[in-house]
């Protein structure tokens, strides 16, 4: 599917499967800039950047904004002994991190579960502002995370392909970004970093120190799903965050997602 996504022409074909996408799924081309003459791949396509003005960022630092437009999941505590339950099912944010040494920091704090479906903008943004501290590439499969795979498939986060981001955040301390691959082309890109998954190679874990960590504001580009997926959160206990929306609800990327209390 990656090959056939990345085929560029004959224009005609491309252009044809855009739009048979689009009326299938209902996609909103008003926020778009569509290039002229159209797409040059299907991926291209997916992968579109919106135009800035159309997600405007909350403006209230204390807010975590939703990072991707798609559907809060599930949101709600981390347990003790770091445990939570996405849909009911258990995940330990250590395995999810791929690191259980990362897990204490965020014993007690909150996670949020951003799922985008297809006709969704799968640009995925910084739901806070801070520096990247560290990156770790988690190989995996490439299940599917609509309801039938979340429903069917056990442990379904902790065994796809994913991408942990870490950052530190100065009003809302250490806080994780993880993205889930799916079925599909099944890539997932930084917009930082060169880092691309599903390329049969282990990316393995980044560490960034003073000088070299790139620093991303709430709003700023933070990675590209290639077709389909999710977006997992971890806030820490030490900065407990207020949630604004409920799972169940669309979310749009820049809105507040929840808000941490002024420090």
């Amino acid at each position: 599917m990656g090959k056939l996504a990345d085929l560029e022409g004959p224009d005609a074909l491309v252009q044809r499967a855009v739009e048979t996408f689009v009326r299938v799924y209902g996609v909103d081309l008003s926020e778009y800039d569509v290039p002229p003459g159209g797409w040059e791949s299907f991926d291209a396509f997916f992968t579109r950047p919106i135009r800035p003005d159309a997600r405007p960022i909350d403006p209230d630092p204390c807010a975590v904004v939703c990072p991707a437009d798609g559907r809060l999941e599930d949101a709600g505590p981390i347990d003790r002994g770091a445990t939570l339950r996405v849909k009911g099912k258990l995940y330990e944010v250590g395995e999810l991190l791929g690191d259980a040494s990362e897990a204490p920091r965020f014993d007690g704090g909150t996670f949020a579960v951003v799922y985008l479906a297809p006709p969704d903008y799968h640009r995925v943004h910084c739901a806070v502002a801070g520096p990247v501290t560290a990156v770790r590439h988690v190989p995996g499969t490439l299940f599917p995370v609509n309801a039938i795979g979340t429903e069917h498939i056990p442990r379904l986060f902790a065994r796809n392909e994913r991408v942990v981001v870490h950052q530190q955040s100065e009003a809302h301390g250490p806080v994780a970004t993880i993205l889930v691959g799916a079925i599909g082309v099944g890539r997932i890109g930084l917009s930082f970093d060169e880092l691309l998954t599903n390329t049969g190679t282990d990316g393995g874990t980044r560490k960034y120190g003073n000088g070299t960590a790139p620093t991303l504001d709430r709003g700023d580009e933070l990675g590209v799903f290639h077709l389909g997926s999710t977006v997992i959160l971890f806030f820490p206990p030490s900065h407990p965050v207020t949630l604004v929306k409920r799972p169940g609800e669309r979310t749009r990327m820049g809105q507040a997602l929840a808000r941490t209390e002024s420090r």
